[in-house]
């Protein structure tokens, strides 16, 4: 600012500007002493704060190693059982335990008896959030029941692989109260809202008729991440959509973090109703099994079946040659087939082997080598790549880079390639696995064996660009070797190891990198294939959010499909034409969502 001086006789004018001159280097002088002192403070300042945040990080790490572990898991279970028993447990002196396990940080534990069987349904209350109500699987046997009634209701229709939060609720609707009541209440209430007053209020619903309700108080637990509580709805459900959605649960797998990753627990007003740390990667996909376990992967080396109170019953580390990547399935025996990494591979190709986890011994044995399948094909391939699984390696050769697994009713599965943009079915594939068949643009394998196996497009439609999510869809409406096969259609031709092929040749296709191309889309894509015929076609297909990479599609009702487009940190829940009914906007860790899954976790947590 510039600074006038009064006049003076011309005598004083030396003496007088050199003093304004001296005043003006000193203050000039004392603004940058400050301004550095400022500056160091500032830097100092952050570096505190970085030693800070790294010190907690490691704090939390340790803390979650520790609960992944069979000693921590028995020592609380013991301490539970202790507190739990040492009175008597009535309607009149319940007990409760947030996150007992430390596997949900928001969850209750909760324990009493009644003298006459009944069933048992609960709602989180707290100011500023909409309710959250639910009917609680109170005992084991009703879990059976509930569990049984959505498998034999899968076996009698034979509709579907991929159970749906909605087919689920229509099956256990058919359990009578009377094979879910009884005079044991043991279960766990889901949702309660962050650091704040939450009431739990429970209905206990006698077979003979008779109501009573208890109320909780709780204050919410401090989150152990930074995730928000409540989602930005930028287009919020209408009634009829809350109401198809119900009280199930999107799951967020996979909001990648450089610090402490977890799985998130959202309801359908995007409000947070669970938090499950896990010790690093992320879990992929929920598998639920015969014997009420939720199986999920905790890293890249281990995955832990938990039971429907949070405790981890099973810890399975796979050990030293294998890594997991992308997905799994359980087959019909109860065990995991999952992608995987051969760590021990002189040649270092990678996310190119399936892998079956024994979920009783925990033993770990290679199921089948592509490079082995399809060795022409890879011998064509540019030796490059990243191992996402392990985005420290070096010269890694990610020649196929399977994203999706789906275990089908005869044996076969069918697997969808992300390098090739191609989905391969593959027979027998936990025997002596053989290629079936291939969907996709045929010039990519152009020169191999395997050119001649794709099945013939009927209709006019690009193929896919690097699809993600696919998923088998029987339906008992079709003829025998038809069902449907649906799919987040990533839109995006590109393959590291192919720099040299011209993806424009597929129709409609996009070559940008960046999620935020303007000119860009993804799709929600579904075939109908008929083996018999030897074809595929497109019978829906609509625009969503671009994602070159990542991203996820469920159909969750006859008429609802829910998307998640990853890079974009979006997920959607579209009807059959493509219009949007909901969607939901949460922030990035560091780049983005792997898949959104919803779940009714029915025969689990609840009826």
């Amino acid at each position: 600012m510039p600074v006038t001086m009064p006049s003076r006789p011309s005598s004083n004018r030396p003496a007088i500007t050199r003093a304004f001159s001296n005043r003006a280097v000193k203050a000039v002088a004392a603004i940058a002493t400050a301004a550095i002192a400022l500056g160091l403070c500032m830097v100092s300042n952050d570096n505190v704060s970085a030693a800070i945040r790294e010190r907690r990080v490691e704090r939390l790490n340790a803390q979650i190693e520790s609960v992944y572990t069979d000693d921590y898991q028995k020592m609380m279970d013991d301490e539970l059982i202790s507190e739990r028993d040492a009175q008597k447990r009535t309607v009149d002196n319940i007990y409760t335990k947030v996150n007992p396990y430390g596997t949900n940080t928001t969850s209750m534990y909760v324990y009493f008896t009644t003298d006459n069987t009944a069933t048992v349904s609960y709602t989180v209350s707290a100011d500023g959030y909409p309710d959250y109500t639910a009917t609680a699987i109170t005992s084991d046997e009703a879990a059976r029941t509930v569990r049984s009634a959505v498998n034999y209701a899968e076996s009698m229709t034979g509709d579907t692989i991929s159970t749906s939060a909605s087919e689920e609720s229509q099956a256990a609707s058919d359990v009578t109260t009377g094979e879910l009541a009884s005079t044991t209440h043991e279960f766990l209430v889901l949702g309660l809202i962050p650091q704040v007053k939450n009431t739990i209020t429970l209905t206990i619903t006698g077979t003979d008729g008779s109501s009573t309700t208890r109320t909780i108080t709780q204050n919410g637990p401090k989150l152990l991440g930074s995730e928000e509580v409540r989602l930005e709805q930028t287009v919020s459900p209408d009634d009829d959509t809350t109401t198809a959605l119900g009280n199930g649960l999107y799951a967020i797998l996979g909001n990648d973090s450089d610090e402490q990753d977890f799985m998130y627990y959202y309801d359908a007003n995007g409000v947070l109703r669970g938090e499950v740390p896990v010790l690093y990667y992320r879990s992929h996909r929920l598998l639920f099994d015969d014997d009420g376990l939720m199986w999920f992967s905790a890293s890249t080396r281990t995955f832990v079946g938990m039971n429907r109170l949070g405790k981890l019953v099973k810890i399975i580390d796979l050990g030293g040659r294998f890594i997991l990547h992308h997905d799994y399935a359980l087959d019909s025996d109860g065990n995991i087939v999952s992608l995987a990494t051969d760590l021990k591979r002189e040649d270092h190709a990678v996310q190119d082997q399936v892998i079956k986890v024994d979920t009783s011994t925990g033993e770990v044995s290679l199921l089948v080598d592509f490079g082995d399948l399809f060795p022409e094909y890879k011998a064509s391939t540019t030796h490059s790549g990243i191992d996402e699984s392990d985005p420290t390696a070096s010269n890694r050769w990610d020649w196929i880079h399977f994203n999706t697994i789906q275990l089908m009713d005869d044996g076969s599965a069918l697997l969808s390639a992300r390098e090739t943009s191609t989905i391969v079915k593959v027979n027998d594939i936990e025997g002596t696995p053989t290629l079936d068949y291939m969907i996709g643009e045929t010039s990519v394998w152009s020169g191999t064996p395997e050119a001649d196996s794709f099945l013939t497009k009927v209709g006019d439609f690009g193929d896919t660009g690097g699809q993600h999510s696919i998923t088998v869809q029987y339906d008992s409406s079709l003829e025998d070797g038809q069902y449907y096969v649906y799919m987040f259609d990533n839109n995006f031709g590109y393959a590291m190891t192919r720099p040299d092929y011209d993806w424009t040749v597929i129709d409609g296709i996009s070559t940008a990198q960046s999620s935020k191309d303007e000119d860009s889309s993804s799709q929600f894509r579904k075939y109908l294939v008929d083996e018999q015929a030897g074809t595929y076609t497109e019978v829906q297909s609509f625009d969503v959010p671009y994602s070159p990479y990542v991203s996820s599609a469920e159909e969750i009702t006859d008429d609802l499909n829910l998307v998640g487009t990853g890079m974009q940190g979006v997920f959607g829940v579209y009807d059959d034409s493509g219009e949007l009914k909901a969607q939901y906007r949460m922030a990035l860790s560091t780049s983005y969502i792997y898949r959104v899954y919803q779940y009714g976790f029915r025969g689990f947590y609840f009826v």
